[in-house]
């Protein structure tokens, strides 16, 4: 249970994340001079959550396009009038503050976390593959990757409730499939092994932790509640609930948690000096 739930109920919906946004844009308003133009460009000039963060990541993606009120005004169409892709943003919203140290409060991810904005922008740019209009998504997709030095392809398909630290160089590929309540480090790579067509890049089930610099290569599936160890390559499948580490990645233990991306504990000394010592 973080700091914020043990004072008040934690904010469960986009309205109650909203709320506490505000709060929090207002108190910092009355201290902080300098950061008023991006508070009410982002939030206090706004009415809810879809429309604050439209605003927001028009702003930062709108330093690479030809025009900031058409990204915005992509953006919030989709987050305004789709209620589940804004559902699956409130989770990766609960996800980041729950599991992110560094996240003291419930505006931070909207206006600095940049994994977080880069996944909600996806989630626009995905949900116009979906529609048929890929040049839009191919445009949004660019827009992200120059932004964020982040790359995911608009047709890869992510689940809800997942946290994206730190994000850069994070790369999924077309194929790629990242189910519910995962948590992935940065300069992760979800990539094919060459030219081949088809479904070719990896499936992530739930609850997976994938370390910094993972490079997680072909259509390889990374089984519920499995954890990658920072800078490994993975070649082949990963049953469900171990750690895998090194180059080329093998088991090292199993996991004593069944949700090592919830838990985010990366520690793999004690497992790997126990190994040797068994070897």
């Amino acid at each position: 249970m973080n700091h914020y739930s043990k004072m008040t109920a934690t904010p469960t919906t986009a309205a109650d994340i909203w709320k506490a946004i505000l709060k929090t844009a207002e108190a910092i308003l009355a201290r902080e001079k300098f950061l008023a133009p991006v508070l009410k460009e982002s939030v206090l000039n706004h009415n809810n959550y879809a429309e604050g963060l439209a605003h927001r990541l028009g702003r930062k993606l709108g330093n690479h396009a030809t025009d900031k009120t058409v990204v915005v005004d992509a953006i919030g169409e989709v987050l305004c009038q789709q209620p589940l892709i804004l559902q699956s943003v409130v989770a990766d919203t609960l996800a980041v503050r729950d599991r992110d140290p560094a996240c003291t409060d419930w505006l931070t991810p909207m206006l600095f976390f940049k994994g977080f904005q880069a996944l909600t922008a996806y989630r626009v740019a995905h949900a116009y593959w979906n529609e048929g209009r890929q040049e839009l998504a191919r445009y949004l997709q660019s827009l992200i990757s120059e932004t964020f030095a982040v790359d995911i392809h608009p047709a890869a398909r992510i689940g809800k409730g997942i946290l994206l630290d730190h994000a850069t160089s994070f790369v999924a590929g077309e194929t790629a499939v990242i189910d519910d309540n995962v948590s992935i480090l940065h300069e992760v790579t979800l990539g094919g092994t060459g030219k081949e067509r088809g479904d070719r890049h990896p499936k992530v089930r739930s609850c997976v932790l994938l370390g910094a610099g993972a490079k997680i290569l072909g259509n390889v599936i990374i089984g519920e509640g499995a954890r990658v160890g920072a800078g490994s390559v993975v070649l082949e499948d990963v049953p469900p609930h171990v750690t895998v580490a090194g180059v080329p990645a093998k088991i090292v233990s199993r996991n004593q948690d069944d949700s090592p991306a919830l838990a985010m504990d990366h520690q793999l000394k004690e497992r790997l000096r126990e190994r040797c010592r068994k070897s």
